[in-house]
């Protein structure tokens, strides 16, 4: 029953409960974070173990996965800020060209609101209801919403992106650094074979559930893989410090 005693029902409200928009936006930031972590376990250590292949110097070693973590971190860091940046600078654009279409040809808009409502499915009378109440309510923003999909109060920050990259990847890179380090020296290879491959399995199957997939191909193509550049890299460090370069 409504407040006011008639029987017609109350809609129940969660206010904790997100919204779809919010919460894709959040499992997208988490599924790149996820995948970040990922390129920075495999990176670093097939670059730590190829040096592992050609001296059991932990100096050398602290400093190619110090080198790689840092060069990897500031690499992810740039890109994702280009990325993002190039992309919101795009947003922006069709903002402000949906703004000026708004003000200077507000019945064709108007038009095309509708038409775009009664192509998912409404009836034109319903449509052209629906258009002119959102117009009437924010023109601006049921435009935007319904032909651009973009919210314009929370575009993506580029600064965010490439700070959230370079943690991300710093983190993955620290698991295969200290696997390499901590260990005794005859233990150093296989200790660290065998956690990148398990951070490798978590990780991809954190990904394949966030993105709705199958987790079992997910975890065997990054296991695979992660073995494979783990091996490849040092047998490559293995010849080098066979013939001494």
């Amino acid at each position: 029953m409504s407040d006011d005693g008639s029987d017609v029902p109350t809609p129940t409200q969660h206010p904790a409960e997100p919204h779809s928009g919010a919460l894709g936006a959040r499992l997208n930031w988490l599924r790149a974070g996820v995948l970040g972590a990922n390129d920075g376990i495999v990176s670093t250590a097939g670059l730590v173990v190829g040096v592992a292949g050609a001296t059991t110097a932990t100096g050398p070693i602290l400093t190619a996965g110090i080198a790689g973590l840092v060069a990897g971190a500031v690499s992810m860091a740039l890109g994702e800020y280009v990325s993002v940046s190039s992309q919101r600078d795009s947003e922006k654009a069709l903002l402000d060209k949906e703004r000026a279409e708004l003000a200077e040809f507000p019945e064709a808009e108007l038009e095309e609101l509708a038409a775009i409502y009664v192509a998912k499915g409404a009836s034109p009378q319903t449509a052209r209801t629906l258009a002119e109440e959102l117009t009437a309510h924010d023109a601006f923003a049921a435009h935007v919403d319904a032909e651009l999909g973009i919210d314009p109060d929370d575009l993506t920050s580029p600064g965010q992106a490439a700070v959230s990259s370079a943690v991300a990847f710093t983190t993955g890179s620290l698991l295969p650094l200290l696997a390499i380090l901590l260990p005794p020296v005859g233990a150093r290879v296989p200790v660290t074979f065998v956690v990148v491959l398990l951070a490798l399995a978590l990780t991809g199957a954190i990904s394949a559930r966030l993105g709705g997939a199958r987790q079992r191909p997910a975890v065997l193509r990054l296991v695979v893989g992660g073995a494979l550049a783990m091996a490849v890299t040092y047998g490559v460090g293995q010849l080098v410090g066979a013939v001494g370069l």
